[in-house]
């Protein structure tokens, strides 16, 4: 079961891959990446509204206000995410923007992980998940330099 998963997940990595030079185009036409941003997320947003609906799993105002204050986070780092591939990858392509957000990713996550951040369970960092950040940061040298 995990295997699906992971596969899936290598499958919304493709998708992934075309936000940024999908939204650059619309950050072309709209004349900044902020207005293209600001499209993108009202696009995800009203996506989200939808499928809560059809799937009947619309929080309810009590759910909401127990949420933890840090939550934000969460948004603005998605208008990170959005802006900045917006931004970056005109000037660095796809792949070199990606493989450095994956590079950032992994060396937060271990961090994170380590942590026992945002109420998840503490996994200590190995020498096997620091030599995987390693790889993961000589491949965004190989992907520059390549």
């Amino acid at each position: 079961m995990t295997n699906i998963y992971l596969a899936i997940a290598v499958l919304i990595g493709m998708a992934f891959a075309c936000q940024p030079a999908i939204n650059s185009v619309a950050a072309k036409a709209l004349g900044s990446p902020w207005p293209a941003t600001a499209l993108s997320v009202a696009i995800t947003l009203a996506a989200s509204v939808l499928v809560m609906l059809i799937t009947r799993t619309t929080p309810t105002m009590e759910m909401m206000g127990g949420l933890p204050w840090w939550i934000i986070i969460g948004g603005l780092i998605g208008v990170l995410v959005v802006g900045g591939g917006v931004a970056i990858v005109p000037v660095t392509g796809v792949a070199l923007f990606f493989v450095c957000m994956i590079a950032g990713q992994l060396l937060g996550s271990v961090m994170l992980d380590h942590l026992g951040a945002f109420d998840l369970p503490v996994r200590e960092i190995s020498l096997s998940r620091l030599a995987g950040v390693f790889l993961t940061f000589a491949g965004v040298f190989l992907v520059r330099f390549g």
